[in-house]
């Protein structure tokens, strides 16, 4: 309110009434995406959790959901994990270390590697 430059004062009734909205708003997004997070047996709550509980209530979903992040692209467990695995595979070691995959590599001998 007060970087609004047509507002010259504000009584502090109207910034209290404000600041306790503000709350109870949050609140409410809070329990309902929490709600959300439940049903999809997570214990951690996430962006994809708020995105859906603001979807279920219509005056939120109507002034907010443009305003949430966009949700990412599906991707399949597969592909994800491919991802992983190539991200880690083209990352260079530090000098002077082993990768554990070499580590757990059969040797060519057939004996275990030693250290």
């Amino acid at each position: 309110m007060r970087l609004d430059k047509e507002v010259n004062k504000v009584t502090s009734e109207a910034l209290f009434i404000v600041s306790r909205s503000t709350e109870l708003f949050l609140r409410f997004l809070a329990e309902k995406s929490a709600e959300v997070a439940t049903e999809k047996k997570r214990k951690i709550v996430k962006s994809e959790h708020l995105r859906i509980a603001v979807k279920r209530h219509r005056p939120t979903s109507d002034f907010l959901l443009d305003s949430l992040p966009a949700p990412p692209a599906p991707q399949s467990q597969e592909e994800a994990s491919v991802g992983r695995k190539r991200e880690v595979a083209n990352k260079p070691a530090p000098a002077g270390t082993r990768r554990i995959d070499a580590f757990f590599a059969k040797s060519a001998s057939g004996a275990s590697p030693s250290a």
